[in-house]
């Protein structure tokens, strides 16, 4: 399980990331706002840590951005704004939980436990786009109610994209996800695949996968 911790105070910062390392979780510990949308362009998480009072803008600025563009992975906010009007805006923002400082870090692993608990029992089955529909538990994909028949690989990179539609996503992040490894992106197997992939999904006229020159592809 990979956390993201947002979080500017290096002692609590260090804290945090060793506490959630200690409990075999990947953890990447970045202390503002740019930092915190690098990471998120590069990688996915299955929950983010979120203090709000960051050197270069407020958390909370940053969470109503997420989630207005569509970003739907758990946040746990970590603050030391503790009014009860504090934690409802939070919540009202798209926060997943609110915890207050100081805290312990038994009941923060709690809170990250419940969040990813949660996330697992509500994932998405289905995804449908532009005439595409794959189904996650009977492994298909179909094109305008016709089966199409995609290697392992195909629809592990399909199921990206589908999961992340309209996201740019870098070639390291597909390749991590397809690979389950840090690929050499250098290669052009990445691309052979995305080859073969819009040769079974698109059609002349209509672009599904767009090249982005430099960082990757997305899918619109």
């Amino acid at each position: 399980m990979k956390i993201l911790v947002i979080e500017d105070q290096e002692r609590l910062g260090r804290f945090l990331q060793q506490g959630l390392s200690e409990c075999s979780y990947t953890v990447t510990w970045v202390r503002n706002c740019a930092d915190a949308s690098d990471a998120l362009a590069e990688s996915s998480y299955d929950a983010i840590v979120l203090d709000l009072g960051l050197p270069d803008g407020d958390g909370l600025d940053l969470l109503r951005r997420w989630r207005a563009s569509g970003f739907k992975e758990p946040v746990l906010i970590l603050s030391a704004r503790d009014g009860v009007q504090d934690r409802v805006k939070g919540l009202d923002l798209g926060a997943d939980d609110y915890l207050p400082k100081p805290f312990s870090l038994e009941e923060l692993l709690a809170r990250v436990r419940s969040l990813v608990r949660r996330q697992s029992t509500v994932k998405q089955v289905v995804f449908e786009h532009a005439g595409i529909r794959l189904d996650l538990l009977s492994h298909t994909v179909q094109m305008n109610g016709k089966p199409v028949d995609l290697t392992s690989r195909e629809y592990a990179l399909l199921e990206v994209f589908m999961q992340n539609q309209g996201r740019i996503l870098p070639r390291t992040l597909i390749s991590e996800k397809i690979w389950s490894s840090h690929y050499d992106v250098d290669t052009n197997l990445l691309d052979v695949y995305m080859s073969r992939l819009r040769a079974k999904l698109e059609v002349p006229g209509k672009q599904l996968f767009k090249t982005v020159r430099g960082v990757g592809y997305q899918f619109i």
